[in-house]
């Protein structure tokens, strides 16, 4: 039988790695063929274009987010240790593609949407939609913490999104210093933001 193409495959993955590294805008197709080692009328073969790329790719990448959050975020885990267990393997992660690639490379999805957000295009809209379904996770467990009284947040919509802006921010900075340390203040800071209890933080 002949063999089955993983050209596709390679397409985004190489999409994703290098415009999680560089930038969309600084990434061009020839450079995506080049890593993916796929021709480029194969690549117009799987995509119209650049921006259905990285829609993809993005969309790829998230599926595989989800699949970690929904781990980490597990109901059968108390809520809290949902929070700090994902920002913990958020500094995990960041150390070692600091350690393979020499960078920093905070979150794709982040970092695209800063890029195109103002811009009006599908790839705007469709970051949007995959940061928002990440946020109800910590809404999630923030409103579960707040059930079992180890925080208050009445609203836990808003503290989500203070939480989120939180850990977007300082995955920025840590890009923007190329320091993977300042991610050891997110489990401390979330645990501050959202006022956990002295005996719940030690959980």
């Amino acid at each position: 039988m002949p063999r089955t193409s993983d050209a596709d495959e390679r397409l985004l993955n190489a999409a994703l790695e290098l415009i999680w590294k560089n930038s969309y805008h600084a990434t061009s197709v020839d450079d995506i063929c080049r890593a993916a080692e796929v021709r480029k009328g194969s690549f117009y073969h799987f995509f119209p274009s650049k921006s259905q790329l990285a829609l993809a790719a993005l969309e790829a990448a998230w599926r595989r987010r989800k699949s970690i959050l929904d781990e980490l975020f597990s109901p059968t885990l108390p809520p809290l240790r949902r929070i700090t267990g994902y920002f913990d393997h958020v500094a995990k992660t960041q150390r070692a593609h600091r350690g393979k690639c020499g960078c920093v490379l905070g979150c794709p999805f982040f970092n695209v949407g800063c890029e195109v957000g103002t811009q009006g295009s599908a790839l705007g809209t469709k970051i949007r939609k995959i940061l928002d379904r990440q946020l109800l996770y910590f809404e999630t467990a923030i409103r579960d913490a707040h059930a079992q009284r180890t925080v208050r947040a009445p609203d836990a919509r808003v503290a989500a999104r203070m939480l989120f802006a939180f850990y977007q921010g300082t995955l920025a900075q840590a890009r923007i210093r190329n320091d993977p340390r300042l991610l050891g203040e997110l489990r401390t800071g979330a645990l501050q933001l959202l006022g956990a209890r002295g005996e719940a933080r030690a959980r």
